[in-house]
């Protein structure tokens, strides 16, 4: 599961296979809350560092208009956003870009433990600034 060619895919391998053990113990069906807890406690098992609901303001022209909560920000640098529908859709790809440019961060994860087998995709943010 480990790709050099992309950036943090060391720590991105690992938090997947955090969601996979999720999903092996509880299957689908449950409400998201549930697998946010459930990766919480997989992720400290494996020393992985983040906050969970992390809460980002989201600015426009320079102005604050709201603030976001993140399902999971590891490391400082990974958003990870978890769904626990049937099927994800590009409103669910859209959000979680939005999340990444709103907050300069170049690496995410969306994970969606709702169908049958675990469903993630790795995503870049192209606008990423590096600071």
């Amino acid at each position: 599961m480990i790709n050099e060619q992309y950036k943090h895919s060391e720590l991105t391998a690992k938090i997947i296979g955090c969601a996979i053990e999720v999903h092996k113990k509880l299957g689908n069906g449950f409400q998201e809350v549930i697998y946010q807890r459930a990766l919480e406690i997989e992720m400290c098992l494996m020393n992985i560092s983040f906050n969970r609901e992390f809460e980002m303001p989201i600015f426009y022209k320079e102005q604050q208009i709201g603030t976001r909560r993140v399902d999971f920000l590891v490391e400082g640098i990974i958003s990870v956003e978890l769904k626990a529908i049937s099927h994800i859709e590009e409103v669910h790809f859209a959000q979680a870009i939005n999340y990444l440019e709103a907050y300069n961060l170049e690496i995410g994860l969306l994970i969606n433990f709702g169908e049958m087998s675990l469903k993630f995709k790795r995503l870049t943010n192209k606008k990423f600034k590096d600071v």
